[in-house]
């Protein structure tokens, strides 16, 4: 209930409509008098109630706001888990009616599919934002470059998770005439809002994110939303913060603002928060991220752990009762960090240390720049294709860890449990029959550019010994929800390092066809090298698949090499014509044309390399789509 008008001249105040609780009139005749010649600084009875606490707060407004904001995520987390499903079921539908067909057999799954979806592929899920451009970075100079722009699907996803949260904190009472009540209310809005954000924030941030092979989105479609949570979540404090410093300003001067940050817990902690999190925001462009990724990380986690803890310390030293509502949901965000670090810990521990010793590492230096990593587990660890795995190494920077691919497994027995005859199946992805592998190797390739990767390879290619072995850390294998197993029609790109992600998916594939546990008859793998001494960095893992069983009948490769070194012409590298080393870069449109002609059910198409090549995959797959055959694309990419 409003009081009466006043004299606006009497009471020293500037606007005449701007009125305050009967509360505060009825405490004004109690305020000590003064004499002349003492000043005492009384605050305005209508500015003060709103610089803390829920004084003008729209608490109900906030709650509502806020279940809105989680049914929504919620609502599309089951949106996506109901189109997972589905997915799952029509695939293994797939699998099983066609992995005893051969290829030319299973032309039902070539063309089935619903008639809208090869629109919906081209023009929204496989689309990108704009023309071609996706993952191939902004090249501002030549040492600087800028992010990757989203999809369209990511596109519309981002605007109306942003929108949305822009909407719900201007949904105000724009009728107050008391606009210091008004800032009350945007300074609890803001506030509610930024802290709710942070939840999604962690969990989207962390590589044990459940939701990764739950909904089937890869982790680099979490960290981008991550990085536009985190965005709007700093830019909400920021409008806290302001909108209590508009208030605080007018009631008692900066010199008011300067003693709360100083002296009063609430506010001091608070501001530290949001100072934490606005140099997190300077950081976090991409130029600087790229430049200096690794300073960058460390920064990034000791501020936003700064800001978590100063969240925490501002709700509960509030002068509410029991202090401010949003503890629980802080309290859930410690719960969220703490459990995937622990999570973090769990792996390393179980992963790198069993009774039979610890996790060592052996590092080739390989020509072109790059290093071939084989690690040495202590124990069984099951992989599976397209995974990945962050590494560390003792001695080069060991609170470091990278994320790479990886290229190869082996699984080993123990000697005295094989029998004779399969003793030398120790390196099949399948255990012999009554026996149990007791340790994995796993093999990497690893490109030298700078910092971390460089050091590894010029410790490597110093060795006397022609090789470095040193003790290391292997923690995951993380991802590889990608399945491939229910198509007839796999083709696989990859460009330099990117093999790495697509050479785990060939032995598996062409056992699954020998073994009929996988409808796959017809594989394509088109790599593109700047030279051909490269070739060595599979050599090994290459010679083994070229021995499988069918390998002739199921695998092609095409070797693209844009830079020789030499002078060369056209090579086939086997007898049976199955692998081609070919000049120049691939007409990924026509390559693609070629392979749908000769299509042999449904076709996937994958990609792992530079941008530049995953847009133009992209961008052929889109083309393709209409042509009355099944062709799918997946993209492995880590935009950082």
């Amino acid at each position: 209930m409003r009081g009466p008008r006043m004299d606006h001249l009497r009471l020293g105040i500037a606007d005449p409509d701007i009125t305050f609780p009967d509360v505060l009139l009825n405490q004004r005749d109690t305020t000590p008098s003064v004499t002349n010649t003492q000043a005492v600084p009384i605050s305005n009875p209508t500015i003060a109630p709103y610089n803390t606490g829920l004084n003008g707060v729209n608490q109900p407004n906030n709650m509502l706001f806020t279940d809105i904001l989680w049914w929504t995520l919620g609502g599309l987390g089951m949106i996506i888990l109901v189109v997972r499903i589905g997915q799952l079921a029509w695939a293994k539908l797939r699998l099983v009616s066609a992995m005893n067909l051969k290829g030319r057999q299973q032309n039902f799954w070539k063309i089935r599919q619903w008639s809208w979806m090869p629109s919906l592929k081209r023009s929204l899920i496989y689309a990108p934002l704009w023309k071609k451009r996706h993952n191939r970075e902004i090249q501002l100079s030549s040492a600087v470059n800028m992010g990757t722009l989203p999809s369209r699907l990511q596109a519309v996803v981002l605007s109306v998770y942003l929108g949305s949260n822009i909407a719900y904190m201007f949904v105000l009472d724009w009728q107050q005439k008391n606009k210091y009540a008004l800032c009350a209310e945007i300074r609890g809005r803001s506030g509610t809002l930024s802290v709710v954000n942070m939840i999604p924030l962690i969990i989207f941030a962390g590589r044990n994110n459940p939701l990764i092979g739950l909904l089937n989105i890869s982790f680099d479609t979490y960290n981008l939303l991550h990085r536009w949570m985190g965005r709007m979540s700093v830019f909400e404090v920021l409008v806290h913060f302001i909108a209590w410093a508009v208030v605080q300003v007018a009631d008692d001067g900066w010199e008011g603002v300067k003693h709360k940050i100083v002296y009063d817990r609430f506010i001091g902690s608070g501001t530290v928060g949001v100072v934490a999190m606005f140099v997190i925001l300077v950081l976090s462009p991409s130029p600087v991220r790229h430049a200096f990724y690794e300073s960058f990380l460390n920064t990034h986690i000791i501020l936003a752990l700064v800001a978590f803890i100063c969240t925490w310390i501002h709700c509960v030293s509030a002068t509410v009762h029991g202090g401010l509502p949003q503890i629980p949901w802080v309290l859930a965000i410690f719960v969220l960090w703490g459990a995937e670090r622990f999570a973090r810990v769990i792996r390393l521990a179980y992963a790198n240390r069993s009774s039979r010793g610890y996790t060592t590492a052996t590092v080739e230096p390989m020509p072109g720049d790059a290093c071939r990593v084989t690690m040495h587990l202590p124990r069984h660890i099951a992989v599976k294709p397209g995974q990945h795995a962050y590494l560390r190494f003792a001695g080069l920077q060991p609170w470091e860890n990278h994320p790479f691919s990886i290229a190869w497994f082996e699984h080993k027995y123990s000697p005295s449990t094989l029998p004779l005859y399969s003793r030398s199946s120790s390196t099949e992805e399948k255990s012999p029959p009554g026996t149990k592998p007791i340790s994995t190797t796993v093999s990497f390739i690893i490109g030298a550019h700078t910092g971390f990767t460089r050091q590894l390879y010029n410790s490597a290619r110093s060795s006397p010994l022609g090789a470095l072995t040193l003790r290391a850390a292997f923690e995951g294998p993380y991802a590889g929800h990608h399945s491939f197993d229910s198509y007839g029609h796999v083709v696989l790109f990859a460009g330099a390092t990117g093999i790495t992600h697509q050479l785990s998916y060939i032995r598996h594939l062409i056992n699954g066809c020998n073994n009929r546990t996988a409808a796959t008859r017809r594989i394509t793998l088109v790599w593109i090298v700047r030279d051909h001494e490269v070739l060595e960095w599979i050599h090994p893992y290459m010679e083994q698949i070229l021995c499988l069983p069918s390998r002739q009948e199921i695998l092609r490769i095409k070797i693209f090499v844009t830079r020789p070194k030499t002078a060369m012409s056209l090579n086939v590298l086997s007898t049976s014509g199955t692998v081609q080393k070919l000049p120049g870069r691939p007409n990924v449109v026509t390559l693609l044309a070629k392979e749908q002609d000769e299509q042999m059910g449904a076709m996937v198409v994958s990609v792992c390399g530079p941008g530049g090549l995953g847009d133009d995959v992209r961008g052929a797959v889109r083309g393709l789509q209409g042509q009355g055959t099944v062709v799918d694309f997946v993209e492995e990419s880590f935009t950082w």
